[in-house]
């Protein structure tokens, strides 16, 4: 252990929380159902690139933090594009890390807040139906005391919800895929002999099946978008290889086990059908949470649905605690500490505006805002991919020297 402020693996469950929300649920059924099967492949392989991105992050976040007036860690692209720019190259490298910050700040109340608060408030009132004005309400108080706390109880929190609802998850899936255990096989088939093949997409074009299982996966996984490693800066560990070691299991977890999970289950429910040219039609036309709950409630009925509408609710109050740091963090590189505690209360009543109001317009400005995130964030981390190398080398010949 060294100097932060949450131990490694609440560092890896904080990140974990704010990645998993509805895009394993919904975002790989709609990847599914625009893209075919094939997508989930190209989602698989945005996942291997975005472990060795979160790696090289985390490295990065480790490296170039800071210690603010409070005594608390500061890390992450804003301080490795701006502090990291500057040991390379000289010269005034601020202006990257603050336009990080800036498109940071603006993305969290949509993808990490209004997003999520919506997405709980919708299963709610479709499962037990609960009106979205007393679920909002219900969902900003139990925000407020989880992050009036600050990153201890963020850590605290996570490090326990977050492998309860994945396992649980998890086990629902494997449960009906073991049940199914006779169409896996055929599932698997038909994600790989789709990869390529564009003949199930409406409009047959490869490039959306590649799109498709890209846009999902990275928003599923954060891979490159810079917000995994502003938790990982507050871990009590001082050698920057390890963390990015931890941080790259994220990746992993997140769409090679959760994601997949969702995409199997789907597809061994039958609902979606090839004719013999291997057009795929969606039962329903259905996309989305909608075609994941169905799913679930064929291969268990009367209580897969409830598996998916708890594991949305769950995920996506795990995102919205998890993404409150991130965007606090961007509002304390901006303004200084003094932003904390409007932040804070910002963050509360945002999370109940969003749990009840239309948000068409909330998506489009995020997914806008979370690509802006990912170009200073890349632009630091390919220009400092050399000194990365040259620590995780140092950090080798070390080990093999204590061997």
């Amino acid at each position: 252990m060294g100097e932060g402020d949450i131990t490694p693996f609440q560092a890896l469950m904080t990140s974990l929380a704010a990645t998993i929300g509805t895009g394993n649920i919904a975002g790989v059924a709609t990847a599914l159902a625009i893209g075919g099967p094939g997508a989930i492949f190209w989602m698989w392989i945005t996942a291997a690139v975005g472990g060795a991105t979160k790696y090289g992050e985390a490295v990065l976040a480790i490296k170039y933090r800071q210690t603010n007036d409070k005594g608390e860690k500061s890390g992450g692209p804003m301080y490795y594009a701006w502090k990291g720019m500057e040991d390379k190259f000289g010269g005034n490298w601020k202006w990257l890390g603050g336009a990080f910050a800036v498109f940071g700040f603006i993305a969290s109340f949509g993808i990490g807040n209004m997003v999520q608060s919506n997405s709980v408030a919708a299963a709610m009132d479709e499962t037990i139906g609960l009106s979205p004005v007393i679920s909002g309400a219900v969902i900003a108080v139990l925000t407020a005391l989880v992050i009036l706390g600050g990153i201890k109880s963020i850590g605290k929190v996570t490090e326990k919800i977050v492998p309860i609802m994945a396992i649980i998850y998890v086990l629902g899936s494997l449960f009906i895929l073991f049940t199914n255990a006779g169409k896996v096989g055929m599932a698997f088939g038909l994600i790989f002999s789709n990869a390529f093949n564009a003949n199930a997409v409406s409009g047959g074009l490869v490039g959306t099946v590649i799109r498709m299982g890209v846009a999902r996966g990275v928003f599923s996984n954060e891979a490159g978008l810079g917000s995994a490693p502003i938790a990982h800066a507050a871990s009590k560990n001082d050698n920057p290889v390890t963390q990015g070691i931890i941080a790259s299991l994220g990746s992993f977890l997140d769409t090679i086990v959760v994601c997949s999970m969702t995409a199997l289950v789907i597809l061994v429910s039958g609902l979606l059908t090839f004719d013999a040219n291997g057009m795929m039609t969606v039962a329903d036309g259905l996309t989305g949470a909608a075609l994941t709950s169905r799913a679930f409630g064929i291969a268990m009925p009367g209580f897969g649905s409830f598996i998916v509408s708890f594991g949305l609710m769950f995920f996506a109050f795990s995102t919205i605690i998890g993404w409150y740091y991130y965007g606090s963090k961007c509002a304390e590189f901006l303004f200084g500490l003094k932003a904390e505690m409007p932040y804070k209360w910002a963050w509360v009543i945002l999370t109940y505006v969003g749990a009840t109001i239309p948000l068409g317009f909330v998506w489009n400005i995020s997914d806008a805002f979370n690509g802006l995130m990912a170009i200073p964030n890349l632009v630091a981390l390919l220009a400092l991919s050399g000194s990365i190398f040259k620590w995780t080398k140092e950090y080798e010949e070390k080990e093999k020297l204590s061997a």
